[in-house]
């Protein structure tokens, strides 16, 4: 039986190939399994959601289909991005998360801010590496950030990004945006410090020569894959937890829709995992004030480089 129904939500072709190795009952089912687990990450977030239709290619979806049920809690944000208002879902309970579910939503993007709020609830280090599959560098990368973070009085919690390197959240008292984004160049900066032949805050890729990537930028309007999100790769992954001590004997494709409800059992290891909320230091937003913003500088550098180019 292809068609059921959960919670009053009715789950439509669920034995349809939904990407490579996975079906949609296979997304419904693990999002089902893991609700209890990923609504809190999710609930009170504008959410954007990245779905796969029959026979298209993969979008983001940012404003609410109109046909959106009214059980789906929706709020009105400015998108600085499109200049226009953008009608974002909330989902703060099973039944929206199994309506995304059946609308082939596979990865959750929730906002670093709640709706109602102006502040961060988290700092946020994004670690991609080198080409090619190069994780163990990437762990190593990801002890490089543990440590400034310990130097600057600071603890985080640790996932998998779902495709091939990390995330670092750091909770935070309230902050504002200008603070957090500034303490989270000023870490970025303190991590490359202690190892500059491993990592880099170098935006421009080609200036990265083969080192991993500590990405600075998710703070502010931006959005960070959510912890236990499935990805839109090849038997979808799954963005997971994993404690300081494991991560250099795990590989980013051993979390699935398959097997990762099985894994949890009845834990929740990134609420396990997440230290209490912390306050950012003044030493270190003075630092990251002093830092550009990477995509400012690499925006007029990228101008100045295509202009030498014309010149020469």
């Amino acid at each position: 039986m292809s068609d059921e129904e959960r919670d009053g939500v009715a789950l439509t072709n669920l034995d349809q190939s939904l990407f490579e190795g996975a079906t949609k009952r296979d997304l419904v089912d693990y999002l089902d399994a893991v609700s209890g687990r990923i609504v809190p990450v999710l609930s009170g977030r504008p959410l954007s959601v990245i779905r796969i239709l029959r026979g298209q290619g993969p979008f983001m979806q940012k404003n609410v289909p109109k046909y959106t049920p009214p059980f789906v809690r929706t709020v009105k944000l400015w998108a600085e991005s499109s200049k226009r208002e953008v009608s974002y879902a909330l989902c703060d309970d099973r039944k929206t998360l199994l309506w995304f579910g059946n609308q082939r939503a596979v990865e959750y993007h929730p906002g670093l801010m709640k709706a109602e709020s102006d502040h961060p609830t988290h700092m946020i280090l994004d670690l991609d590496p080198p080409e090619g599959d190069a994780f163990p560098l990437v762990v190593r990368a990801a002890h490089l950030v543990r440590q400034a973070l310990a130097d600057s009085g600071l603890e985080g919690a640790v996932k998998t990004s779902g495709a091939k390197g990390v995330h670092i959240f750091v909770p935070l008292e309230r902050h504002n945006i200008e603070d957090v984004a500034a303490a989270t160049r000023a870490l970025a900066a303190r991590a490359e410090r202690i190892d500059p032949g491993l990592a880099t805050t170098a935006f421009i890729r080609d200036d990265r020569h083969g080192k991993v990537f500590l990405d600075s930028t998710r703070a502010g309007g931006a959005t960070v894959v959510a912890a236990y999100s499935p990805r839109l790769r090849p038997g979808l992954p799954v963005s997971f937890p994993i404690s300081w001590d494991d991560l250099e004997s795990v590989s980013p494709r051993d979390f699935t829709v398959h097997n990762v409800a099985g894994l949890l059992g009845d834990g929740d290891p990134w609420a396990e995992n997440m230290p209490a909320p912390q306050s950012l230091g003044a030493d270190l937003i003075e630092e990251g004030h002093t830092i550009p913003i990477a995509r400012v500088q690499a925006m007029h550098e990228g101008k100045r480089r295509a202009r030498a180019r014309r010149t020469e």
